[in-house]
């Protein structure tokens, strides 16, 4: 007892006081708490949940938010992406590039208007969900999001795309795309939804940026802005 008392003076010795500040205050944090209770891992769930969403919506709704972002950006349909590739060998790719600029200015305006539908969802969460949440994957919390709000958002969020593409010409570039390669011989004509496209398109990118922004906190204590967040992933992340 005597040799390992003398070694941890000789450690903390040659420790500056920052760093033994610190240390002292992780072995607290972590280590000196109860668990948190039920009732504070169903709010932590939710902060984060909540902190992740208006994180994305702010991201993603500004300009470029979907444009210049590879992982999110709005390209034309599965079933126009051939007729693209057509227009462009015949030099009409302008067309193209102005259906495909349209839809994600249109997704980066409706970003805007996610976050209180997005909450809204978010406090429905019940405290069994959150705590079994906590321990799962790092996307957890927003699988179970996507998982059940997808339906209801998807309606919530229609007129909010379909105003959007609206007051940025989407819905006019689409149809001045489709109805220039319609106009090509043999082509099979154009049909899609571009409302409906653009809202899966603009959900399916928020939910994958709130999945990262969840996966930040759940990884990188400094991510952890509130008290309540260190308590509560601190607490998960000894038990993994």
């Amino acid at each position: 007892m005597r040799f390992l008392l003398t070694v941890l003076l000789l450690i903390l010795a040659a420790c500056t006081t920052e760093q033994i500040n610190q240390s002292l205050n992780l072995a607290s944090q972590v280590y000196g708490q109860t668990p948190p209770n039920t009732s504070e891992i169903g709010l932590g769930l939710k902060q984060a949940l909540e902190l992740g969403a208006k994180a994305a919506s702010s991201q993603l709704s500004k300009p470029d938010g979907f444009l210049k972002n590879a992982s999110v950006k709005v390209l034309l349909p599965p079933e126009a992406q051939k007729a693209e590739k057509r227009l462009r060998q015949l030099g009409l790719g302008k067309v193209a590039d102005e259906a495909i600029l349209s839809m994600n200015r249109a997704a980066e305006n409706a970003a805007a208007k996610a976050t209180p539908i997005l909450v809204q969802s978010i406090k429905s969460m019940t405290i069994t969900d959150a705590k079994n949440i906590l321990f799962g994957a790092d996307n957890a919390a927003t699988s179970y999001l996507t998982r059940t709000t997808s339906s209801q958002l998807t309606n919530l969020f229609n007129p909010i795309v379909k105003n959007s593409t609206s007051k940025v010409g989407a819905t006019k570039y689409w149809n001045d795309f489709a109805k220039t390669y319609n106009q090509i011989p043999f082509a099979t004509p154009i049909t899609a939804d571009i409302n409906s496209y653009i809202t899966q398109q603009t959900l399916k990118g928020l939910f994958s940026t709130i999945a990262l922004e969840e996966t930040k906190i759940r990884k990188d204590p400094l991510q952890r802005s509130t008290d309540l967040l260190k308590r509560v992933f601190g607490y998960a992340t000894t038990q993994k």
